[in-house]
């Protein structure tokens, strides 16, 4: 496949991250911290957004594995769907309501409808991803480009945020990021491919269900994954807190730590992928999990190394599950796993949202004030290093166990993808 292909469609995740990132960083900071929100209340809405998103990405999954159009079964939902999620990004931080409660509830209606289109889009985006690429070596190439977009989305939308929404405010923030984030969901279409005459999925959703929880390379992949990505939420969502009163810094100062973190880890995404490369994903996704446990004690260069090795890894192990479930049922279900996946996976926000919720309050945070108590500088340490070491020893574990090696073959023998872009001239 062409670099300018690969190029393009990897551009498509700078925008996935540099939504998701903003938000899973900020929304509950936003909210809570700025505009005066209970945090219990929050927390129940992100709980609810949680539940919504746990329920569609298997429902949106199975639906695109059936879906048969002449532009393909993924592209399309792409399409439609691309300029309505911007615009829901963007009203999450233009509040049309005055008052705590009027806000609650209006953050959870706008959530909502943003996690609907972000499903949509995003799960379609990521599920062209193991069709397009069927080696390890390819995989592993494609995905060190993608995860460098990734990173420049997380340094966009999680370290750059704070100057953007103190230079010119929160709603011009996201308007800006929802223009950015519509204009490379675009450019990724530029690069998108799809298998010419994939096989149509055959199951019903309860049958693909079925084969789905009884893959045990998936079990043990999704649960490693779901636990990894409780720390990511936990440490993301926690450096606001910690940064404004552990450090007593303003905050701008969240650019600096995160900034530090994420363009350091840019390098090292490639190096990841000759690691992956050359010992295989297991392997690899194992040692990162060891360098990601070093990293909650020098946590800003070690950091940015795990970081980039779980970037880079996580999208490969799945793909190499999604090609063993291909063998065994003779459809390829993309869908359907990245649906199973973010069902569970997506929990890891809502409970990094409980958790911070449970932790401040317990410790006697409240809202609004420039001081906290010194049980609070307490429990935000503990949430920020203890927790994520304590969650890494089962994931390490699940891991382990993880059946599929390298060396097996991956891909299928059915034709090449064909871009988008041929498709729509023949």
């Amino acid at each position: 496949m062409r670099r300018g292909q690969v190029l393009a469609y990897g551009s498509g995740n700078l925008s996935v991250n540099l939504l998701s990132q903003a938000f899973a960083t900020f929304a509950t900071f936003y909210y809570v911290d700025h505009l005066g929100v209970d945090p219990s209340l929050i927390g129940v809405a992100m709980v609810i957004h949680g539940i919504v998103n746990a329920v569609l990405n298997p429902l949106v999954g199975h639906v695109s594995d059936r879906t048969r159009t002449r532009w393909g079964r993924r592209v399309p939902y792409i399409v439609i769907g691309m300029a309505p999620l911007a615009a829901a990004f963007t009203m999450i931080w233009i509040p049309l309501v005055d008052g705590a409660t009027a806000r609650f509830w209006y953050f959870l209606i706008v959530v909502l409808v943003y996690d609907v289109l972000f499903v949509v889009v995003v799960l379609n985006y990521v599920a062209l991803f193991p069709e397009m690429f069927t080696t390890i070596a390819e995989r592993a190439a494609a995905a060190s480009w993608r995860q460098m977009f990734a990173i420049v989305g997380m340094i966009v939308g999680v370290a750059a945020a704070p100057l953007l929404y103190g230079a010119v405010g929160w709603a011009a923030m996201g308007v800006s990021f929802g223009v950015v984030a519509l204009a490379l969901f675009a450019l990724s279409l530029r690069g998108s491919a799809e298998r010419a005459h994939a096989e149509r999925e055959s199951f019903g959703f309860l049958a693909a269900l079925r084969h789905t929880l009884a893959n045990r390379a998936f079990v043990t992949y999704v649960t490693g994954g779901f636990l990894l990505q409780l720390t990511f939420a936990l440490l993301q969502a926690g450096i606001p807190f910690f940064t404004k009163y552990a450090l007593g810094e303003a905050d701008s100062a969240n650019t600096v730590i995160l900034g530090a973190v994420f363009v350091t880890a840019i390098p090292m995404v490639y190096v990841w992928s000759r690691v992956t490369t050359r010992i295989g994903p297991r392997r690899a996704v194992l040692a990162a999990i060891v360098v990601y446990g070093a990293a909650l004690v020098p946590f800003l260069f070690v950091g940015s190394l795990a970081l980039a090795g779980m970037l880079v890894l996580l999208e490969i192990l799945l793909a190499e599950v999604i090609d063993d479930d291909e063998r065994k049922t003779g459809a390829r279900r993309e869908g359907m796993y990245f649906g199973m996946n973010g069902f569970i996976v997506r929990w890891a926000v809502s409970l990094q949202a409980v958790v911070i919720t449970v932790v401040l309050s317990r410790s006697g945070y409240h809202n609004g004030a420039a001081v906290q108590p010194a049980s609070v500088v307490t429990g935000v340490r503990l949430m920020m290093g203890l927790v994520p070491l304590a969650v890494l020893v089962p994931a390490f574990c699940c891991f382990l166990l993880y059946p599929l090696r390298a060396g097996a073959v991956h891909g299928s023998t059915a034709p090449a993808p064909e871009s988008a872009a041929h498709r729509s001239s023949s």
